[in-house]
């Protein structure tokens, strides 16, 4: 049975390799030539989110609202408020820093939706007279008037949510600190970034779960044993050479990146966050001895099948592609992870994708690695990213606690040894026993015997 739904405006539909439907929103080229310069956006696979529950709302409506605004406009006609954001206000804000660039190029398509939620969070607010924030102007936004909006949004309906207090004054610093620039004339010179020096309430933050190289190990082969060589390659690239696990498994890491013709005795690692690029070596000859250092983790890539170019792909099994090879989507692969975890024995049910990158960035500081070494093998720009992956783990104080305890044994055998010497002089000439004809002649004495 086939079930119709109405589609919005400028929308398509898309068959993916996998079978489903995606939807894509596409400004026809005879708009284009009129100067239309929005851009063409992916809308997911999601009906609802894309088009709404019935064809008239979702991202396709805001879209379609902001090309109304610039029609209307190019025609010399008024907008219709009812239905798009007045110019100026907050939710004209949101929507207009969603069309620059310091969100569609800086912003990662896995953070978007995150954005995109606490951006209506903001704007669905409702304060004491029962209007919207998203209504107000932006002059409106006073500092007393950010702390009291940061207040709206911490007392949440479900209790206290700190943390949703954080993003909230992050994302609004940030983004009244891009748009200023572009529309200062809508911004209040006096306080032009009401969120600067904003006083958050302290909370105790959690610390993202690390595993143990025994517990990826264990998953790896579980894996394996259960015909599932891809996440087991996932969480052993994640750990061993700390690629971010969204890049491994949106094909960045490929076979010619591993054991390559000009580098046959590395892999090369692409953080597609900072554009940094990490030749991980693989192994050492020394005296005609081969040391191999990820032995085991290349024992697990070669249970892999290589089915295309990326490392990490998969056959589809339905549709007119079915055997073809596609690389997965994350929240597939995040899907069979949580499937083999249950099944495998000594596997947490914390255990995740990014546990295992973290738990990697914490045997370098477990391995005592100065931040200069860790963030040749990381491939972070600064000490600070890189130490916020380490976790305090009993190892890491095991091994500073055996540098404090050396230092103290240190410390008192040179205090010892220095008491020691500084004692032994006075102590010859004090205590020694010395004869008459053992005692040494002075000047005076020869100067008697001469006249004796």
């Amino acid at each position: 049975m086939t079930l119709e739904r109405p589609l919005p405006r400028f929308v398509e539909v898309r068959r993916l390799a996998r079978g489903a439907a995606a939807f894509y929103f596409r400004i026809p080229t005879h708009h284009r030539k009129l100067g239309c310069e929005m851009a063409n956006e992916p809308l997911g696979t999601s009906y609802e989110t894309a088009c709404g529950g019935d064809g008239k709302g979702g991202r396709a409506a805001t879209l379609n609202a902001l090309f109304d605004e610039w029609n209307n406009h190019r025609r010399g006609q008024p907008g219709d408020q009812g239905k798009i954001a007045r110019y100026g206000t907050i939710d004209w804000l949101f929507r207009q820093y969603k069309t620059e660039k310091a969100y569609t190029e800086k912003v990662s398509p896995r953070s978007r939706p995150d954005y995109e939620r606490i951006m209506q969070m903001i704007c669905d607010t409702v304060d004491k007279n029962g209007r919207r924030i998203g209504e107000r102007q932006i002059m409106e936004v006073t500092p007393r008037a950010a702390d009291k909006i940061y207040d709206k949004i911490i007392n949440g309906p479900n209790g206290i949510r700190l943390r949703q207090g954080e993003k909230v004054v992050g994302l609004c610093r940030k983004v009244w600190r891009i748009m200023r620039r572009l529309h200062p004339e809508l911004f209040d010179k006096k306080h032009p970034n009401p969120w600067d020096d904003f006083t958050l309430k302290s909370r105790t933050k959690t610390k993202k779960h690390a595993v143990t190289r025994e517990e990826v190990y264990k998953f790896a082969w579980g894996c394996i044993k259960e015909g599932r060589p891809e996440p087991a390659a996932v969480a052993v690239i994640c750990f061993e050479w700390l690629q971010r696990p969204e890049n491994v498994v949106a094909g960045f890491l490929t076979w010619p990146d591993y054991r390559s013709k000009n580098w046959p005795h590395a892999v090369r690692i692409e953080h597609h966050k900072n554009k940094a690029l990490v030749w991980h070596p693989l192994e050492e000859t020394l005296d005609g001895e081969t040391v191999k250092f990820y032995a085991e983790a290349e024992d697990i890539l070669s249970h892999l099948p290589k089915l295309g170019v990326p490392m990490i792909m998969r056959r589809i099994q339905k549709g007119e592609r079915k055997g073809d090879a596609k690389v997965w989507s994350y929240p597939g692969m995040e899907k069979v992870v949580q499937q083999m975890r249950k099944k495998i024995d000594g596997v947490s049910k914390l255990f995740t994708l990014d546990a295992c990158r973290h738990g990697g960035m914490t045997e370098l500081e477990e391995a005592e690695l100065t931040d200069g070494q860790g963030r040749a093998l990381s491939g972070h720009k600064t000490a600070q990213a890189y130490r916020g992956y380490a976790k305090e783990t009993m190892m890491r104080a095991l091994a500073a606690t055996r540098k404090r305890h050396a230092h103290l044994l240190a410390q008192k055998e040179l205090d010892q040894h220095n008491a020691d010497g500084a004692a032994s002089p006075r102590d010859e000439t004090q205590t020694s026993p010395i004869s008459e004809d053992q005692r040494p002649i002075s000047r005076i004495d020869l100067k008697d015997r001469s006249q004796g």
